[in-house]
């Protein structure tokens, strides 16, 4: 009896014990997560190894890790000949040299940020492991940043390198002798570097030879860099638990300076001149496409149809004379299939020299089958129209000598098919770049279908409205329809001065504009709305620019909505419709207008470039008033974030920042807006905010 009881209960337990582990069923739970990067556990050669004979370097991790982007990350410095094989198994990194080692050399293998865990992502940021084939290892480093000279961009895996061959031609005809990578702030370390002086370059190396081609993008510093070190300390304060101050660690650290050069990349804008591309896009059009920009157009001999109008064409182009359309005002050589011109242009030499050459061109045209059937199309229909108006004809005169008339349907369908059609009547299509509300100011801007001929000036009428009454524009107050620019032979304008709240009415007769093809125009009529002054906001400036320079008020996208000098240390933008819009100012060294490339060979730096680091929102009828310190915030720091392209990695082992609740201020907004912030990048230029920044940093 007792022993079934011990039974009983035991069966008891166990299936108690079954249930609890089938009602936990599921995932277990994963834990936190793992926001710590892979941590290096052990190296062949050891960190700093002197002598080193081998080919192959290996470095262990504490878990699983995956190489991410190392085409475009990793580097070797200096660069071998042949390109190392680097492999990733397991927790384990192995990079194999195929070719021997240079002798009494330092190696910096640089990963930037390429490593990685295998479960979250995490990377190992700025990791580099350094040995010597010598006795000695070179320590020395200099640091710094490349920002795209014309939009202050960080120039994001692109190659910095420097050269101990002081000779101007050392950066054209050699390969840098110590070179790394940027990461994806632009920023930079060049490590392993002896004492000596030398010149820093950047490249963004499309052909991978580490030295400059006149095709690429370029920045060069101005000054020779001598690599040296010093020292600054730093207090950490240990607290009790009820937080008094129990230690205070006072730790000394060193720095290896430069670690604030500011490398300012561009391209010089050089390209080979050669005729890329002929076309005939239309009977009545021919294109040519240059390859680079021109200071001149080519010059057109025309050999077939030999007979053919002295004034052949229309001539429409881009700003840079590279795009070329000729619009064909011979009904001749519009008929010819096969238009033939000798074409007289620059073209680039073998040695890099301009020459005159001339090519013999030609420019074929035939319709497409689509075309073919579209214009088969209507000539049929046109065909049996003229069929069923000739049977209505001829039916309507026998019925009419018999002393009868056609029934209702058909007297009905005779006078449908002797109205013109309209598909046959052709006429110049013309409309308003701009319609119905304009801004203060604008003027009116006409687009032609093709190049005018003749504009009757009776025929074109301009009107405002006062009160309820329509009131012309006459004589001295009426300017002309007349061509936009010499380069766009399809628009038109009316420079005319509107005024805020005003509306203008503009007509224009049919018949009273004629294209070269001989067509005319419908009559057109168009209201124009001009805002009032209420809608718009203003923006005055002062900013400590003594030289030439100009700003540019920008738009979504970095599109430039307009331009001002700036005249006195003062500029404005007036009649600014609401939005958000950002500025940029260029110190325009040479007055022209516009920002200008460098010129490495005339040792010449790209125009200087700043924004106002705060996104401007800006309402109606409102104005801002503001004094602006272009030096005031680091360089790097300047550009909003709103319309910055080259943007950093998000890493995915940061912790999220805690959205502000509406109302809140952004800190880190407020932080950016005035460049102090702790990890801020400064160039020479902007020693005062640097040393702010650090004055802040040791007050805390």
């Amino acid at each position: 009896m007792i022993k079934g009881r011990w039974t009983y209960w035991l069966l008891t337990v166990a299936v108690g014990l079954l249930l609890m582990a089938c009602a936990s069923i599921g995932s277990p739970e994963g834990g936190p997560r793992d926001y710590t990067p892979p941590q290096v556990t052990k190296t062949s050669p050891a960190p700093g190894t002197v002598n080193f004979k081998g080919q192959k370097v290996e470095i262990s991790f504490d878990e699983i890790i995956n190489l991410k982007d190392q085409q475009k990350k990793v580097i070797i410095s200096p660069a071998p000949k042949t390109q190392p094989t680097i492999r990733t198994v397991g927790r384990k990194v192995t990079v194999e040299f195929r070719e021997p080692l240079e002798e009494n050399t330092t190696y910096v293998i640089d990963f930037s940020n390429a490593i990685e865990d295998n479960n979250e992502g995490n990377q190992l940021d700025g990791y580099a492991f350094a040995f010597s084939t010598g006795d000695e290892i070179d320590t020395l480093a200099v640091s710094g940043i490349v920002l795209r000279a014309k939009d202050l961009e960080p120039m994001q895996h692109i190659i910095v390198g420097l050269h101990s061959n002081l000779d101007d031609t050392a950066f054209t005809h050699l390969p840098l002798e110590r070179i790394t990578r940027t990461n994806d702030r632009g920023k930079f370390t060049i490590q392993g570097l002896k004492p000596g002086s030398y010149h820093v370059f950047a490249v963004n190396d499309m052909d991978g030879d580490y030295r400059m081609a006149r095709t690429e993008d370029i920045a060069f510093l101005d000054r020779i860099v001598v690599p040296s070190t010093g020292e600054y300390t730093s207090q950490d304060t240990v607290f009790t638990y009820d937080r008094r101050v129990d230690t205070v660690v006072t730790a000394t650290h060193t720095l290896f300076l430069p670690n604030d050069l500011l490398l300012c990349m561009f391209n010089e804008g050089y390209r080979s001149h050669y005729l890329r591309q002929t076309s005939r896009p239309a009977d009545n059009k021919l294109h040519v496409l240059l390859s680079a920009p021109c200071d001149t157009l080519p010059v057109m001999q025309v050999l077939r149809p030999a007979d053919h109008a002295a004034d052949w064409c229309r001539v429409e182009r881009n700003l840079t004379n590279d795009s070329l359309f000729y619009w064909l005002t011979d009904s001749a050589m519009i008929k010819t299939d096969t238009v033939i011109v000798a074409m007289t242009y620059l073209r680039t030499d073998t040695a890099e020299q301009l020459v005159q050459v001339t090519d013999t061109v030609r420019f074929g045209y035939r319709k497409s089958g689509d075309q073919l059937k579209q214009e088969q199309k209507k000539a049929h229909e046109r065909e049996e129209r003229q069929k069923r108006l000739a049977q209505l004809i001829e039916k309507q005169e026998k019925a009419a000598a018999q002393g009868k008339e056609l029934s209702e349907g058909e007297l009905e369908e005779l006078k449908e098919l002797q109205r013109i059609d309209p598909n046959e009547i052709q006429h110049l299509k013309m409309d308003l770049v701009r319609s119905g509300t304009i801004d203060v100011g604008d003027s009116i801007l006409l687009k032609m279908e093709t190049p005018i001929a003749a504009i009757d000036p009776g025929g074109v009428h301009l009107e405002v409205k006062r009160d309820t009454l329509w009131v012309p524009l006459t004589g001295s107050n009426l300017p002309r329809l007349q061509p936009a620019n010499d380069c766009n032979p399809l628009r038109y304008w009316i420079p005319l001065d509107t005024r805020p709240d005003s509306i203008y009415r503009l007509t224009i007769d049919s018949a009273a504009v004629t294209s070269v093809y001989g067509l005319v125009n419908e009559r057109m009529s168009k209201e124009l709305k001009v805002r009032s002054l209420e809608e718009y906001a203003n923006l005055y400036f002062s900013v400590n620019v003594k030289d030439s320079a100009f700003v540019e008020l920008l738009g979504s996208g970095e599109k430039v909505m307009r331009t001002v000098p700036v005249n006195n240390g003062t500029f404005e933008f007036t009649n600014v419709s609401p939005g958000t819009y950002f500025l940029r100012l260029t110190i325009d060294a040479n007055g022209n207008g516009k920002w200008d490339t460098g010129n490495y060979q005339q040792h010449l730096q790209p125009e200087e470039v700043y924004y106002y680091p705060k996104k401007l929102r800006l309402r109606a009828n409102w104005d801002m008033d503001e004094n602006w310190n272009i030096y005031q915030t680091a360089l790097d720091l300047q550009k909003p974030e709103e319309i910055r392209r080259n943007k950093p990695e998000d890493p995915k082992n940061k912790i999220e920042k805690k959205q502000p609740k509406a109302g809140e201020e952004d800190e880190e907004e407020d932080e950016f807006s005035t460049g102090i912030s702790p990890n801020t990048y400064t160039g020479d230029k902007y020693n005062d905010n640097r040393n702010r920044n650090r004055n802040r940093r040791l007050n805390r």
